[in-house]
């Protein structure tokens, strides 16, 4: 962005435990050098007499987890704001529709989150391909008869939305020596690139019908709302199992919840909706069922690669270079 200068104020906006996590003193150092942050973080309202202090000094806002909507009358408060730069996955709940108005520059760190995702996925994958979850619930300190242990070899995985983290699952699926047969169902993706992703493009009822084993990586949408609905999970065959990494609320949670009672489908849930769930939810309590508290995509260190990330993009903005996690408005429809 070539309107910035050397020495631009950067205010941080975000949680307070989120930015000890983020970013951690190294990185606070880099971005020093990089450009002029305010000590301290916003770690509440940014209606507040403070913040809007702060906020009348900003030329970029560095934003995460536990950051309130930029609203009009944030931004009121930012006449200087020129970007914002946010050290975390998806800016839908973050940016309004002030942001894309006044013409600020957006950035996230979603592709830092991407790869972690991506690892949780895979591996929850490989789990349920050998029917972990089953085989555990079922293991009583005796060994299973040879024919009923399952294997991955073969198995059909349907791959829901050709987005950052699908692509990454498709490809570590494809490189697997399982040999996967692989379904994608992406109504933005033509045939010849699923293809070339390595999977079978399919609707998405074909989709439920033939895989035993489904991953979630579609945005959350009006229309993506339960894509997974009852109907759907009914066309799931016996013993098949849902991974969701994506948005709770693309699964319908009673519907999936009946269905898992039953023993009928398995699941690995990252997200749910709601989130979280309530502590007496049966899903809690269903030894074929695994719940993780949203850790997927920045769990523990993995935090710090979103800062690195957002500092990193700050210094591209610094010297005019094309930021690599550009968001444009237009971008919301397809992304989570």
């Amino acid at each position: 962005m070539s309107t910035e200068r050397a020495g631009a104020v950067v205010v941080t906006a975000m949680g307070a435990d989120e930015a000890e996590a983020v970013l951690p003193p190294d990185l606070r150092t880099r971005l020093a050098r990089l450009a002029a942050p305010l000590p301290g973080v916003l770690t509440g309202a940014l209606t507040t007499p403070e913040a809007r202090e702060a906020l009348a000094r900003a030329d970029i806002l560095l934003t995460g987890w536990g950051c309130p909507p930029l609203t009009e009358d944030v931004l009121r408060a930012a006449p200087r704001l020129r970007a914002v730069v946010h050290a975390a996955g998806s800016v839908k709940g973050l940016v309004s529709a002030a942001v894309w108005e006044r013409g600020i520059v957006v950035s996230s760190a979603a592709d830092a989150n991407a790869g972690p995702v991506a690892d949780f996925t895979l591996a929850a994958l490989a789990l349920a391909a050998k029917g972990s979850l089953a085989a555990a619930a079922s293991y009583g300190g005796g060994w299973p008869a040879f024919q009923d242990r399952q294997g991955a070899d073969g198995r059909t995985i349907g791959v829901i939305g050709a987005s950052r983290i699908g692509r990454r699952v498709l490809a570590g699926l494809r490189a697997s020596d399982a040999g996967y047969r692989l379904l994608l169902h992406d109504p933005y993706v033509p045939g010849a690139e699923a293809e070339l992703l390595g999977a079978e493009p399919v609707d998405l009822d074909s989709l439920c019908r033939r895989a035993g084993i489904v991953t979630v990586h579609a945005p959350q949408t009006p229309e993506t709302r339960h894509l997974l609905d009852a109907r759907r999970l009914a066309l799931l065959p016996d013993g098949a199992t849902i991974v969701n990494t994506a948005r709770g609320a693309l699964v319908d949670t009673d519907a999936l919840t009946r269905e898992c009672a039953s023993g009928r489908l398995s699941a690995v849930l990252d997200v749910t909706d709601p989130e979280p769930l309530p502590a007496e939810h049966p899903l809690l309590r269903m030894p074929h069922v695994l719940v993780t508290p949203h850790i997927a995509g920045a769990q523990g260190s993995e935090a710090r690669r979103l800062g690195a990330y957002a500092v990193e993009e700050i210094g591209r903005l610094m010297r005019g270079e094309p930021l690599l996690g550009s968001v444009r408005k237009e971008m919301l429809d397809r992304s989570a």
